[in-house]
């Protein structure tokens, strides 16, 4: 058997770090097992389902790398099929028409509230011999009401309800559209989906889409139902755990490597790895290794990992992402030769960043024209005894023809002990005029990558500026 999954959201908003998460568990057992992995749009909800909202699900599947097999499906152009389905129950005798009133199912929640009991559709219509072609009805499913239905979930094992728990629950409004237990069911079918892979907020769904699978001779999918994420605090997971979309963390500056490694950490594990690939994680996972307690969404775990994927990344990838950035902040004063440097400065900048909004923020300077405008710590620093370091160190940076941050350092070394000065006191002034700030990678490295006469030039505006 050819392993089918599939990722079915919603398109009333972005794609939720929860639901990325189900769809990278979808991504990786078909995968794992040489399968398919398909995309669904759930839209048959037309007031609250948007374009902007799908575009926003599959970008976000596309920046996590979440590939699927297949056109894209639309749940609501297969309406005309659920709705064949529909009648074909009718017609098999496994459907009926139902003309109960508004005011008739108001009354049965009465009942049930007083008796505190759940509502269940009391199948009065189930077996009235007239057919009510030409007034107003729904079409409610002719449940099995004798024994167990049982699902052997690869998650949460066998789970069973009894049949008298389990409704004739519409599958067919008056207006004649499907409804949401129904369009799964033939859409699963119809895509030939082996296994249903989702959060264990659907399984009593599950329950009941056993009926319609049952009651069409189709062969019922196998389940597994993986628990929902919960915050930090054991909670349901919100946005105030963090629980944006895709786009936002993409936006905060993580790379899409740290946010799948993440995600596949919570539920799921190998032993001790904390850091998979994808290729490892494609060789190694199995739903069935999903645990069955609720994982904890945490922020700063995630921050973490990717500040370990920030250090592990191309160089020119991590200059691609951030220039627009640096582009934005500098404006008309970007330097010509700014990307250039930003490149052979970043082994130095990458390890000092756990996002890429760090790393443009921490990466500006190379890319500034001068003269570079100080913030008030660097104006400080280039003053008074500032600058009359300054003025030593230009004279012998003048002199020296090996422009390596080794060579530097030990030029800067010597005049610091032959002015009795510590390093760190002739490194802060050379530091505030060759970044305009305070903190940065090696001062020596910066100086290598700016090259000897854009440093050159850099120290003597900050002097000149000083007097």
């Amino acid at each position: 058997m050819t392993v089918i999954t599939r990722f079915a959201p919603s398109p009333t908003g972005f794609l939720h770090i929860g639901g990325a998460r189900t769809a990278l568990f979808n991504y990786l057992y078909a995968k794992h097992t040489g399968g398919k992995f398909l995309l669904r749009i759930e839209d048959t909800d037309r007031e609250r389902s948007t374009q902007e909202a799908v575009d926003a699900i599959q970008s976000g599947m596309k920046w996590l790398g979440l590939d699927w097999d297949d056109d894209l499906v639309s749940q609501f152009n297969n309406a005309p099929r659920h709705t064949e389905v529909a009648h074909e129950l009718l017609a098999k005798g496994k459907a009926y028409k139902c003309t109960c009133t508004p005011e008739e199912l108001a009354a049965m929640r009465e009942q049930a509230k007083a008796e505190g009991r759940p509502m269940r559709y009391d199948g009065r219509c189930r077996d009235k011999d007239h057919d009510p072609a030409d007034g107003t009805y729904v079409v409610r499913i002719k449940a099995e009401h004798e024994g167990k239905t049982i699902i052997n979930d690869l998650i949460q094992g066998e789970v069973k309800v009894s049949n008298t728990e389990i409704d004739d629950f519409v599958i067919l409004r008056a207006d004649g559209t499907p409804t949401y237990m129904l369009a799964v069911v033939v859409d699963d079918h119809d895509m030939g989906i082996t296994h249903v892979v989702r959060g264990d907020d659907h399984l009593t769904n599950a329950f009941r889409q056993m009926q319609i699978y049952d009651a069409m001779g189709w062969d019922r999918p196998i389940f597994a139902h993986m628990p929902l994420l919960h915050g930090s605090d054991g909670k349901k997971l919100s946005k105030r755990h963090g629980a944006l979309g895709v786009e936002a963390y993409r936006d905060m500056g993580l790379l899409p490597e740290a946010v799948n490694n993440y995600l596949l950490r919570l539920g799921w594990g190998h032993g001790d790895d904390e850091i998979i690939s994808r290729e490892q994680a494609i060789e190694w996972f199995d739903v069935v290794d999903v645990g069955k307690g609720a994982a904890r969404f945490d922020a700063d775990k995630l921050a973490h990992l990717n500040a370990h994927y920030m250090r592990e990344a191309d160089d020119q990838r991590l200059v691609d992402l951030i220039w627009p950035i640096v582009e934005q902040q500098l404006g008309n004063s970007a330097s010509k030769d700014g990307k250039d440097r930003i490149l052979r400065g970043m082994p130095g900048l990458k390890d000092r960043a756990k996002n890429t909004l760090e790393l443009a923020d921490n990466a500006v300077f190379y890319a500034k024209s001068r003269p570079l405008e100080m913030n008030e710590k660097a104006s400080k620093l280039v003053s008074g005894n500032g600058a009359e370091i300054l003025q030593q160190t230009i004279t012998k940076f003048t002199e020296e023809e090996n422009w390596q941050s080794d060579a530097l350092q030990d030029l800067t070394k010597a005049y610091a002990e032959q002015a009795e000065l510590k390093l760190g006191k002739v490194a802060q002034p050379l530091r505030a005029a060759l970044t305009g700030s305070n903190i940065s990678p090696s001062i020596f490295e910066v100086m290598e990558v700016l090259g000897k006469e854009e440093s050159l030039g850099r120290l003597q505006d900050a002097l000149t500026g000083a007097e």
